[in-house]
């Protein structure tokens, strides 16, 4: 088995996303000082500063810790994925019916181009990973939102099976010519194939 990580490293798209809704506050300052006595002014300068760095702190710590918890492994078996909420997707190579644009909780830092037409914009809430019908586990300690999320998803009658997707793109936006690219040819050559049908069988 081999697992990618997320590179942890500022691209121009993660640092404004850091940095807006610090940005966002400073109207909401502007109106708190503008009821500060004037001789208080300067303390309260200080207070949204300080105040403003910690909350670019705080997200900028749970970014890392994101990153730190999410990773895409690949083994004989098929390709699951992990992440800092405790869940665990999993499709096996049989049950992989194609790559595609997907959802993702992470924006993507770049702009994807595929045959020439923009796939994923950077900042979007979306990336290119693998689709099809596989086992989605949740720790009971996850979020409600995301609990609910597994609800909706769609389930195969005959197999049980769950309708997920792996954003393989939240670890390397570029991962289709990378390692984990060639990890997925060498079991699945036919997803890569233009005229592929969904769903068709290794090779």
């Amino acid at each position: 088995m081999e697992e990618f990580r997320m590179a942890r490293v500022f691209s121009v798209a993660t640092v404004v996303r850091m940095l807006l809704p610090s940005v966002l506050l400073i109207p909401v300052w502007l109106i708190f000082i503008a009821f500060v006595p004037d001789r208080h002014n300067m303390e309260a300068v200080f207070l949204a500063a300080g105040v403003t760095v910690a909350f670019a702190g705080v997200r900028l710590v749970r970014w890392r810790l994101m990153a730190a918890a999410t990773v895409a492994r690949v083994s004989p078996d098929g390709v699951e994925m992990g992440d800092w909420y405790g869940s665990r997707v999993r499709l096996a190579w049989r049950d992989l019916e194609r790559v595609d644009v997907v959802e993702s909780r992470i924006p993507s830092p770049r702009t994807i181009v595929k045959d020439g037409r923009i796939g994923v914009r950077t900042g979007a809430r979306q990336c290119v990973g693998l689709v099809g019908w596989g086992e989605y586990e949740i720790s009971h300690q996850a979020p409600n939102w995301l609990l609910a999320h597994r609800a909706r998803l769609p389930i195969d009658p005959a197999s049980g099976r769950q309708r997920i997707s792996i954003p393989l793109g939240v670890v390397d936006p570029l991962w289709e010519d990378g390692p984990m690219g060639d990890q997925v040819r060498r079991h699945r050559p036919d997803l890569f194939e233009p005229t592929v049908a969904s769903g068709a069988p290794p090779a």
